[in-house]
């Protein structure tokens, strides 16, 4: 489990100012949890991905990995870009294994994994490939298999899809699910778009304008075992599907939203 405690983070702004960014935020995430959050621009989403990957500090509170507090980067929390940020002279295989080379495997083994979580993703036959000879998200297929490489206990990913067109988007979500049933990983997941929220997660987190605090959270379980069967069309044009897509959109807009859940 991942836990984060009363998290608050404050950082200086380029004019000297102090900026509030995240405040008291508290989250778990369970085995096999896949935690969605949604806000407004400027509502502390990344900061608090960033603090849970150990690359930015809280100014106070805690978050623990499996009990252990997270105090810097850590292989047991793989993240995923918002661009795919692949090395253009590694193949696609190497840059799968680039944080298997770091720390230390063998030359034979890094490529056998590789070529495990290349299969995991559909890219078994681009193994070789170099990443320019590959479509944007099949890029991004490529990082979410160099960020499983490792073998982490959850991956944090920062908008991933953003840039992809509607259809590649589509088929991309629908990857994501079924890797995320195969290896049973915890995730957290940014989104600006409330149909990819209530698709992907089993439970969604929306959170207020800067400073960042969570104003509500909806358990999706019933949603996610729609997922599952893995026909986004069916899902997304579903009255029940629908109907919550609408209130999490009002919610967003609120300035001041009332609590409310949803199970």
């Amino acid at each position: 489990m991942l836990r984060v405690d009363n998290a608050s983070v404050f950082f200086a702004a380029r004019d000297g100012r102090p900026v509030h960014a995240l405040d008291r935020v508290s989250l778990e995430i369970p085995e096999r949890g896949f935690v969605v959050a949604l806000g407004t621009s400027g509502c502390g989403k990344s900061t608090l991905l960033n603090a849970m990957a150990g690359f930015l500090p809280l100014s106070s509170g805690s978050i623990e990995l499996n009990g252990h507090p997270v105090t810097g980067p850590g292989a047991e929390r793989g993240v995923v870009f918002q661009k795919d940020a692949l090395l253009p002279w590694r193949s696609v295989a190497e840059n799968v294994a680039l944080g298997l080379k770091f720390a230390g495997t063998g030359r034979k083994e890094r490529r056998e994994r590789a070529l495990e979580l290349l299969r995991l993703v559909g890219l078994q036959d681009f193994a070789d490939a170099a990443p320019y000879e590959l479509s944007g998200g099949m890029r991004q297929r490529v990082g979410i298999a160099r960020a499983l490489a490792p073998d982490p206990a959850i991956l944090l990913m920062d908008e991933p899809f953003g840039a992809l067109d509607s259809m590649t988007r589509e088929q991309m979500q629908e990857l994501l699910v079924d890797v995320w049933a195969r290896t049973g990983k915890q995730v957290f997941f940014i989104t600006h778009s409330i149909e990819e929220a209530l698709f992907l997660g089993t439970q969604v987190i929306v959170m207020s304008p800067r400073p960042g605090r969570i104003v509500h959270r909806y358990d999706l379980q019933f949603v996610s075992a729609f997922a599952r069967d893995r026909d986004a069309r069916a899902i997304k044009t579903a009255p029940q599907f629908a109907a919550l897509r609408e209130e999490i959109r009002a919610v967003v807009h609120q300035s001041e939203p009332t609590r409310s859940s949803v199970s």
